[in-house]
C-alpha cells in the first residue's frame, strides 16, 4: 500500500534490456543474502563517467551515443534542460535511472514499494548500504504525461463517498507513530461512519472483491485509461466481479477491516496507473480536483493502538 508520489508528472518505470549489470540480474531471479556484500560493485554514483561536451552535441545524441534515455541525462544534469553547451561536463550514469535523496528512515523495502524496484536489486547496485540515503533507482525515468498517452485524461468523475469527507491521512510519507517510522501510504484516508456508502469513483469493471492482510475487504475497478481505483477496510461488498459499474454506483460500505492506519473507521482510496513494472499508486488528490474535499484536520487522528 505505499508507492512513491507522481506530483504532475507521469512516472514511467522500466526494466531494460541489456542495463543492469550481470549481479544485478541475478538478483532478478534470485534474492541475495544480506552477508553477501563483498559481492557488490561499488554504488553507482560513485561510478558516473564525466563527458565534456563538443560542438554539435545536443542531449538526444550524447544519450543515444551511452545508450540512454535522454531523461537518465536530464534528471542527473539539469543544467542542460535548455539545451547542452560546447564545454559542459556531464554526467553519465552506466544504465538508465534516476537519483534521489531517501527520506530519513525509509528502508530498501519502502524504495521498493515506491517505485517498483525489487529491494535486493537496489540494495545492491548501491553498494549494499545498509540504509538508504542518496541513491540510484535503475530503470526509473521521469516522462511527460504525453509520452503516457494521457494528454486528454481529466481525471475521476465522482467522489468515491456519498459527499466529499475530511482527509485523515495524505497520500505519501507519513510517520507511523505505531512503529516510530516512516511509512509510504499510497492512498488517502477519507474519514466516515461505519456504513457509509462506498461509489465508483468513474466508469469501469470490478476485477476485484475480497479479503486482503492489510488492504481488509477490498473492491478493485478498472478504467478504461489505464487506471484502476482501489477501495480499502470495507465493511461489506455491494458489487461483484466483472460487473460493469458507472461514476456514483454502489461498491459497499466503509468498515473497520484491515490494517489500518489512523483510529476513525474510513476509506482507504487509492489511484493506479499501469505502468511496466505493475500497477503504481499516484496522489487521489490529483485526481480528485474539481471535488471540494474539506480541509484536514488541523491536529492529526491518533493511531491506532497497539
Amino acid at each position: 500500500m505505499r508507492v512513491w508520489p507522481l506530483v504532475s508528472l507521469g512516472l514511467s518505470l522500466a526494466y531494460l534490456v541489456g542495463v543492469l549489470p550481470p549481479i544485478a540480474l541475478r538478483a532478478l531471479a534470485k534474492p541475495i543474502a544480506q552477508n553477501s556484500a563483498p559481492l557488490c560493485s561499488p554504488p553507482v554514483l560513485t561510478r558516473l563517467q564525466r563527458y565534456r561536451s563538443r560542438p554539435g552535441d545536443s542531449l538526444a545524441s550524447i544519450a543515444a551515443a551511452h545508450s540512454l534515455l535522454p531523461q537518465t541525462l536530464l534528471q542527473l544534469n539539469p543544467a542542460i534542460a535548455n539545451g547542452v553547451k560546447p564545454g559542459q561536463e556531464i554526467l553519465i550514469p552506466p544504465y538508465n535511472g534516476i537519483r534521489i535523496t531517501a527520506p530519513q528512515g525509509a528502508t530498501w523495502k519502502d524504495l521498493e514499494a515506491a517505485y517498483g524496484v525489487r529491494a535486493d536489486v537496489l540494495f545492491e547496485v548501491n553498494g549494499c548500504q545498509k540504509t538508504p540515503t542518496t541513491v540510484f533507482l535503475p530503470g526509473v525515468t521521469w516522462t511527460s504525461t504525453s509520452e503516457l498517452g494521457v494528454d486528454n485524461y481529466t481525471g475521476l468523475t465522482a467522489f468515491p463517498l456519498d459527499v466529499p469527507r475530511e482527509v485523515g491521512l495524505s497520500y505519501g510519507w507519513q510517520t507511523q507513530k505505531i512503529q516510530n517510522r516512516r511509512l509510504f501510504h499510497s492512498g488517502i484516508d477519507l474519514v466516515a461512519p461505519v456504513g457509509t456508502p462506498v461509489l465508483a469513483a468513474a466508469p469501469g469493471t470490478v476485477i476485484y472483491t475480497g479479503p486482503d492482510q492489510n488492504y481488509g475487504i477490498l473492491v478493485i475497478v478498472r478504467h478504461s485509461d489505464r487506471r484502476q481505483t482501489r477501495y480499502a477496510h470495507l465493511g461489506r461488498v455491494r458489487t461483484a466481479v466483472g460487473r460493469t459499474v458507472n461514476a456514483g454506483d454502489l461498491l459497499g460500505t466503509v468498515g473497520t477491516s484491515g490494517d489500518r492506519d489512523i483510529s476513525a473507521a474510513h476509506l482507504h482510496f487509492e489511484v493506479r496507473y499501469l505502468s511496466p513494472v505493475g500497477w503504481v499508486a499516484q496522489d487521489p488528490l490529483l485526481h480528485l480536483g474539481t471535488v471540494n474535499i474539506p480541509t484536514p484536520p488541523t491536529q492529526p487522528l491518533p493511531p491506532i493502538n497497539p
